[in-house]
């Protein structure tokens, strides 16, 4: 799975920065957020709703997803 993919998974997912939440809660919001949303396609059409309607926090969760994803 790519970085972008995971990092979108995550930040459709309900998991919250504030849970700080251990690599398997990550891997487990990612696998329920694909399987969830219809796949990545799903995921990425969630993700520019997100945006579209909450620009304000949606640049700074797709930070907190990508830091995430890639460790």
């Amino acid at each position: 799975m790519s970085l972008a993919v995971a990092a979108e998974a995550l930040f459709v997912s309900p998991l919250q920065p504030s849970e700080r939440p251990t690599p398997a809660e990550v891997e487990a919001a990612i696998d329920d957020s694909l399987r969830s949303f219809g796949g990545p396609t799903g995921c990425a059409c969630w993700l520019a709703a997100e945006y579209g309607e909450h620009p304000e926090v949606a640049a700074e969760r797709m930070r907190w997803a990508l830091e995430l994803t890639t460790h």
